[in-house]
This record gives structure tokens, sequence and C-alpha cells, in this order.
């Protein structure tokens, strides 16, 4: 069996173990899922909407419909999202996953959404997060990595979506291939919305703006906001399940940054640890240990020829 073979295979093998139901318990039970959430408000807004003909449910605006409309559109056809990711590469070269339907389907309708923190080291090293979202694995591009501490803000570059198969890969990427360098799985889990910290009204609180300069005075999801509408809306709080990320965090859309650049914010909670550096103190693989010039120097050692 070739090494590129053999890397293919392991990355299945860590698919499964990658998936929320696999992973070790930790923590308190996930909330009801936001999705669950929005379609009973959406139920009740409908039967308002219903008794009074040609009237909009209260603060809800055009702009906001059509945004949900779009994401809906994008959740019902998760192939289209991926045609971004596709065009960049051949996957005649890299062992990337190219993304297959089965594995949407496999997920089950009740599965929590999986989140996974790749460490990449392309051209420059950097972190890439990932969130599962109407089918594929909404990305944010993170060169300084996550930061535990409130304190600090992070800039988060949104990319294209990623399959969710993405979620297991840990190898390399040819050097003449889009990314490429040696990726790393970093952390993993399950992530919920954070629907306790959701202001009233769906706006960004002033106390939220005063946290982030720079920041767009975003409209933020309401708690029947789906994620995808939130992300559109440039304000998503969730809240994070891994082995090394744990409890609130914010991603907020930057104010004349263009439609890219994000903040990427931990919110403080128990979980929050001031001072303290994650990438620098668990710098390994969550999956297999390794370091990610081990990742390269296995790669080096045969991957692009028979064993």
């Amino acid at each position: 069996m070739s090494a590129r073979a053999a890397e293919r295979r392991d990355n299945d093998t860590r698919l499964a173990t990658v998936r929320p139901g696999k992973i070790e318990r930790r923590g308190k039970e996930a909330r009801q899922s936001g999705a669950a959430h929005a379609n009973e408000e959406a139920r009740v807004a409908e039967a308002k909407s219903s008794r009074e003909p040609g009237r909009r449910p209260a603060g809800r605006s055009e702009a906001t419909e059509k945004r949900e409309a779009h994401a809906r559109q994008r959740h019902d056809d998760p192939a289209a999202a991926l045609a971004e990711y596709r065009k960049r590469r051949d996957f005649a070269r890299t062992t990337e996953p190219a993304g297959t339907p089965s594995a949407r389907r496999d997920r089950g309708a009740g599965a929590r959404p999986i989140f996974v923190e790749q460490k990449h080291a392309a051209s420059h090293l950097h972190y890439d997060l990932r969130l599962e979202m109407g089918g594929v694995l909404k990305s944010w591009a993170v060169p300084k990595g996550p930061s535990v501490d409130p304190a600090e803000r992070r800039l988060a570059v949104m990319v294209e979506d990623h399959p969710l198969e993405y979620a297991a890969f840990e190898g390399t990427i040819p050097e003449q291939e889009y990314g490429g360098g040696a990726v790393m799985v970093w952390d993993f889990g399950y992530w919920e919305p954070d629907t306790g910290r959701q202001p009233a009204g769906g706006r960004a609180s002033d106390k939220e703006k005063s946290k982030a300069p720079g920041v767009r005075a975003a409209v933020a999801p309401a708690p029947e906001v789906d994620p995808d509408s939130a992300v559109e809306a440039g304000a998503l709080k969730f809240i994070l399940h891994g082995h090394k990320l744990k409890g609130s965090w914010a991603l907020v859309q930057m104010k004349g940054r263009g439609d890219r650049n994000w903040l990427l914010l931990k919110h403080r909670d128990e979980e929050a640890q001031p001072g303290y550096d994650v990438e620098e103190e668990a710098p390994d693989s969550v999956v297999t240990g390794r370091s990610i010039d081990q990742i390269a120097a296995d790669a080096r050692g045969g991957s692009d020829g028979e064993k």
C-alpha cells in the first residue's frame, strides 16, 4: 500500500473518532440545538402572521428574511458551497477529502455539530477554525491562533467552506498545491449556539461593542435565528466543547474591513484563562500526539511514493 493510500485510510479512521458521538463526554450536556429552537420559533411566528395577513412578524425586516432564505438555500445544497474548495484543489495530487454527500447523511438529523481547530504550516503557520453548518464546515483562518484570554482579540479571516470529512484531515498537502504544508488536528469536539448570551432584540449590546473596538455594529443573532443567519448578519456567539478549547466564544465581523475579516473573542466565563498561552502549552495533535514537525517529517519519509 502506498503512503498516500495509507494516509487516506488513516484520515477515514480519524473521521469516526472526531464525530462528537465518539469523543469523550466532558462538561454539561449541550443545550437544545439552535436549529430545533429556531424551528419552534418559526412555527410560532408563522402562526401569528397567518392570523394577520400581509403583516411581517415583529422584529423581522425584509433584509433579515432575505439573509435567512440565502442561508437555507446553502444549507439545502452543500455541494454548491464546496465549489470554491474543489476548484482550488487537484485531488489526484492531494489527500485532502473532496467531500461526499454520504458524509452529510451519515451525520444524522440529531447529531451535534462538530468543530475542529487545525494547525496549518503553510507559507505561514496559522490555525483554522471550522464549525459545522448547513452540511459543510464554515472556516476561518486565525493567523495567531485562538486565545483563551478574554483580553486578547484574534483576527479571523473567513475562507472557503470545507467538507465535513476535513475535520479528520491530518497529514500533508503537496507544496505545489493550494495551502501546501503540514496540517494537524489540534483540537476537536462539538459546538452549539450560545443562546444565553443573545441580547434582547438581536442587536449587539453597547457593552459588547465596547469590548471590541473596530467591530461593526452588526445585528447579532436573536435566539430564533439559526447559525447560518447569524454569520450572514456578522455576529455569532457559540460554545465549544473541545479538549483544549471550551466555553463561550464570539466571531464578529470587523467594520470597514470587507466581508472576510472577523475577530475571534473568548468570553469571560469559567473556561477563560487570562494570561495562558494554550498554543504554547498544548502544541501537539489531539488525535495522534504528533507535533507539526513530526507530521511534516513523516511525509518526507515517503508520502509521495511506495513504502
